[in-house]
């Protein structure tokens, strides 16, 4: 089974992309690392108890507002949601207190989400899928890109753009928010480079500065390659004879330890440079 890696950056499509790779006439089966990472910090869970553990004694708004229909203890007795808002607003930012807080926040959110992601995995390599898309924005942060045979990249090459797309998704937001919130991230851009230094077959950069129309164009090419790359037939040997099947997962992760090597070798070349 094919691993696609998708990812990108807040604002450039990556949603919309995932979309039309779950659509017909692909049809291909998606484990959102976004929607694994609510569930993962509902109320009542382990993920939940820790964050509330850690952010609620310096964040007096953590918790949604108790309202007519929301009791102090939540609907259910479990405690109230997060207010995601006042969380994201004690985690985006380039601050060295913010970027403390964040690392928390994802050490507690990480490991429970990829626990989720291995349950996935398995689902969809039992049914027989050709390939399975592994939607995460932190894809190469994670480490994620080690397992996926090929990382696509949703990138925009205009940066204000990518503001325009995020404050019109989500006009409650401040500019000084919405700079907050893509500054947390890695540059779109670097991102791309970094997918294409994977190589032909490896690597896809999708851009997105253009209409849907130009975007479906782009995403129906690169799935068209990847068959040709990784044919249904092999996913089914694989399958059939599942020592197969792990001899080319371990081909794939050696590969890709090597990719990122050889990426950490040209990122100290040039901050050599500089």
């Amino acid at each position: 089974m094919l691993f696609i890696g998708l990812t990108g950056s807040i604002a450039t499509g990556k949603s919309t992309v995932s979309t039309i790779l779950s659509s017909a006439p692909h049809s291909l089966p998606i484990i959102d690392a976004d929607i694994l990472a609510r569930k993962v910090v509902e109320p009542g869970t382990s993920g939940y108890n820790a964050i509330v553990k850690y952010f609620g004694p310096t964040t007096s708004d953590l918790l949604v507002p108790v309202t007519d229909k929301m009791p102090a203890n939540g609907v259910d007795g479990k405690g109230r949601p997060l207010n995601r808002l006042a969380l994201g607003r004690r985690v985006f930012g380039d601050s060295e207190e913010r970027k403390k807080d964040r690392n928390v926040l994802n050490g507690i959110v990480h490991p429970a989400v990829r626990r989720e992601v291995y349950k996935a995995i398995l689902r969809y390599y039992a049914k027989g899928c050709w390939a399975v898309v592994l939607d995460i924005p932190l894809l190469f942060e994670s480490g994620w890109d080690k397992l996926s045979g090929v990382v696509m990249v949703v990138a925009v090459k205009d940066p204000e753009v990518q503001m325009k797309r995020l404050r019109a998704r989500d006009p409650h937001l401040t500019r000084e928010d919405a700079q907050n919130r893509v500054r947390s991230q890695t540059d779109v851009r670097l991102k791309a480079k970094r997918c294409e230094a994977r190589g032909k077959g490896k690597g896809i950069v999708v851009w997105n500065d253009g209409t849907k129309a130009e975007l479906r164009a782009n995403v129906d090419a690169a799935l068209k390659e990847m068959r040709r790359g990784s044919p249904p037939w092999w996913n089914w040997m694989c399958l059939v004879c599942p020592p197969i099947g792990v001899a080319a997962g371990v081909w794939v992760y050696w590969q890709n330890i090597n990719i990122n090597k050889r990426w950490r070798e040209m990122e100290l070349n040039e901050k050599s440079r500089l």
